[in-house]
């Protein structure tokens, strides 16, 4: 829906006002079937239903006071009172050729989203965050956000006080170890830690030292972290992701923010010393036995938990960084986690009522047998193996356009499920041509530009006759307000779906609309719907993080 959309809205609104003195909202929806015209608006029953009256009546009088012969055909009535409006041919072409765009709207928001851990190679599990975190701030900053991208990766914390004093007892350095080694120490510093007292006491003082800068232990991480950054950058050149590391701002960025976090907790009266950490009981988060829920700000050997590196952030975030909206692309697990983290940041102060913080959940990727994708041997299918047989599998020729259908496809059937539901990796239906499959969307851009290469240059359109390519142009229409609605609920499927539904009727129009074959003003015409829709399904896959190839 377009711009003509709210023009519509604004007619119909003021017809309610003339016709009974209140102004409500027409609530506008696209009709469901070609019958009903282009819009549709239950304004009548509701009117109706508060005053009273009879709703086809409401709806003459509404229909009476409207004004909107320079946009759309005669209204009608249809049912039990529904007003149906049907845009003229014209003001469908006028849209076309003026798409809506957008300008700042003036405001900064934070992308917290990819998370990788250091000293472990990114996995299949990290694939939805960067995905679904690298569309959404797209999206964000197409609609008039000034988007900053923030890679809190994992490299704090206990794991490398486990790691570092493993090295120590095997005597062993870090600078020999590449990531596939500092993955295998992790192990063996876990089984290590879970099954001895003694090395865990010693590995939690080691993060410790970690934490309060002895050079020994902070040259050893600081290898760790370049090591695992490198591998980091060359996954996300593989993935065509728009992270840098320039984005990278992991949990040990606020290391020496945490001292003052607590302090200003406590001296708030928000801290609780229990069993000689520093907690804070929030009300209304309890356990399932009915016991109040920490959120454990300072652990009782005087480190910090992740706790308290995610409220430095937010801290940090809306201070430093002056944020005006904070997005964080994480797993569904950790939903009682930021619930309590941005309660306790709202209670301190640090995140005003007027600065949302918006935890963006995601469910699972499955495997063929419906639980959590692993390798066949039960291990951790990693990242850069999985885009590697998604570009194998992808039947086009050359090896660039591989690359993109490939990735293009695993990115698509990702994005194009709603983010709230697991789902299962199928690389055969990924990778599909038919179908709302990626490579179905990226056919149909190629198509259109091996098309448009044979013909002559035309930007405007200037008649639509056939239902076909009305259809079409209205689909067009609705790419800003499509794109503006994930931009409000983080919700990259609805995209996905627009853009499917664009293609599919580009399908129809093929079929019923010859455009070579076609001649003067309706060959031209023609040709400037193609040209659009070729311009909406680039844009669009362009902020989904996909490709569009001009051939394949």
């Amino acid at each position: 829906m377009s711009a003509v959309l709210p023009v519509l809205a604004s007619r119909l609104s003021a017809a309610a006002e003339a016709a009974f003195g209140t102004p409500y909202d027409p609530e506008l929806r696209a009709a469901t079937k070609p019958e009903f015209g282009h819009y549709q608006s239950n304004l009548a029953l509701r009117i109706g239903n508060a005053q009273g009256l009879p709703p086809r009546e409401v709806a003459a009088r509404l229909i009476a006071e409207l004004h909107i012969d320079d946009l759309c055909e005669q209204p009608s009535i249809a049912g039990p009172g529904f007003i149906n409006l049907t845009l003229l041919p014209a003001t469908l072409a006028k849209a076309v050729n003026e798409p809506e765009t957008f300008a700042s709207n003036g405001q900064r928001v934070v992308v917290d989203y990819s998370q990788p851990n250091v000293a472990k190679q990114m996995h299949v599990g990290h694939l939805r965050s960067t995905v679904i975190g690298d569309a959404l701030c797209n999206v964000l900053q197409y609609v008039g956000y000034d988007v900053i991208r923030q890679n809190h990766v994992g490299d704090w914390g206990t794991q490398y006080g486990m790691m570092i004093e493993q090295l120590l007892e095997e005597g062993g350095t870090a600078e020999s170890l590449d990531l596939e080694g500092l993955q295998h120490l992790y192990e063996r510093s876990r089984k290590h830690f879970d099954a001895d007292s003694n090395f865990a006491d010693k590995a939690r003082l080691r993060v410790v030292k970690l934490q309060s800068g002895d050079p020994e232990t902070r040259a050893s991480w600081q290898h760790m972290v370049d090591v695992s950054l490198d591998d980091f950058d060359k996954v996300y050149a593989l993935l065509g992701s728009k992270l840098a590391r320039a984005d990278v701002v992991g949990e040990s960025a606020y290391n020496d923010d945490l001292p003052q976090v607590v302090a200003e907790l406590d001296g708030q009266g928000l801290l609780t010393e229990s069993e000689g950490a520093m907690c804070a009981f929030l009300p209304g988060f309890l356990g399932r036995d009915g016991s109040p829920l920490p959120v454990i700000v300072r652990k009782s050997d005087g480190g910090f938990g992740y706790s308290a590196t995610d409220l430095a952030a937010v801290r940090h975030r809306v201070s430093t960084l002056h944020a005006d909206r904070i997005v964080y692309v994480v797993d569904h697990r950790q939903a009682l986690h930021f619930d309590m983290i941005f309660t306790l940041a709202r209670t301190a102060g640090w995140l005003p009522a007027d600065v949302p913080a918006e935890h963006v959940s995601f469910g699972t990727v499955l495997g063929p047998n419906g639980k959590p994708f692993k390798t066949r041997e039960g291990g951790t299918v990693k990242l850069v193996d999985l885009l590697e047989s998604a570009i194998a599998k992808a039947s086009v020729s050359g090896e660039a356009t591989a690359r993109a259908v490939g990735i293009g496809a695993v990115k698509y059937a990702d994005l194009s499920s709603d983010r709230g539901n697991d789902y299962v990796f199928d690389l055969d239906r990924m990778v599909a041509m038919t179908g709302n499959t990626g490579p179905y969307l990226q056919y149909a851009h190629a198509r259109l530009t091996r098309l448009l290469s044979k013909a002559d240059a035309s930007t405007e359109v200037t008649e639509l006759k056939d239902p076909a390519e009305q259809r079409l142009a209205l689909l067009l229409t609705g790419f800003a307000a499509a794109v503006a609605q994930v931009a409000e609920t983080l919700q990259p499927h609805r995209l996905c779906t627009y853009l499917y539904d664009v293609a599919s009727a580009l399908s129809t129009f093929y079929e019923q609309c010859p455009v070579l074959g076609s001649e003067g003003a309706t060959r031209a015409s023609r040709i400037a719907l193609c040209t659009a829709t070729r311009n909406v399904l680039q844009d669009g896959l362009g902020l989904l993080g996909i490709e569009a190839p001009d051939a394949m």
